[in-house]
């Protein structure tokens, strides 16, 4: 892959994850092309590597949306998560070292600094909430659970999930984190796979519940 590809991959894909392009909006190559300084090829060749990690679908026309996924969707994308980033808790656990607590400390506090200012600092968090759990699927060592993570974790709609959460949502994921080096401290494969998975679906169902309040305020 080019150079002027990787560009214009990565000026997409935060394009979507940002917001600036929203879920079901189309992409259109010519502007993307001019948004990223590069031609037309690399921005197609970027477009099909983000339909392959489902940031983007394609219409029987050709044309490209960024992806709106339904409420399975989501549902599904979440169980997912949840038993694969479940199972990365359970080998982290029986692989941690000294020096990774030492770093998801430190990222865990930095989460909790953000949480905690007057304005709950939700950009910060999700960057330093990503690099957390990337430390889990670094420690668990398995380079095949890593890459079907990699197009899970990222997905726009965790990011969208994380900015309607509320403080005491926030300092909850904080909490959960703290947990879980409690269960990497032990070497308990078994309860670090349960919070885990207690994490995701709590994710999941902020996400749910933000979806239903929304539908309130249109009616």
């Amino acid at each position: 892959m080019t150079r002027a590809t990787d560009h214009a991959y990565s000026e997409i894909r935060s394009l979507i994850l940002s917001g600036d392009a929203p879920p079901g909006s189309a992409l259109k190559e010519e502007q993307l092309a001019e948004i990223c300084g590069v031609s037309r090829t690399p921005v197609r060749d970027a477009l099909r590597r983000l339909e392959a990690e489902l940031y983007v679908v394609r219409s029987e026309s050709q044309r490209t949306f960024v992806a709106d996924w339904s409420r399975a969707d989501v549902e599904e994308m979440f169980a997912l998560r949840a038993m694969l980033e479940a199972h990365a808790a359970r080998r982290a656990a029986e692989r941690m070292t000294g020096d990774m607590l030492y770093e998801m400390r430190a990222c865990n506090a930095a989460i909790e600094r953000a949480v905690g200012l007057a304005q709950p600092d939700v950009h910060q968090f999700l960057d330093r909430n990503r690099d957390f759990h990337a430390m889990i699927i670094a420690t668990a060592d398995s380079p095949r659970l890593a890459a079907t993570l990699s197009t899970l974790v990222e997905q726009p709609i965790v990011r969208r999930t994380a900015l309607h959460y509320r403080r005491d949502q926030l300092a909850q994921s904080a909490n959960e984190h703290r947990e879980l080096l409690q269960a990497f401290v032990a070497g308990d494969p078994e309860w670090a796979h349960a919070v885990m998975t207690s994490h995701i679906r709590r994710a999941f169902h902020a996400f749910s519940n933000t979806q239903r309040d929304g539908d309130r305020e249109e009616i």
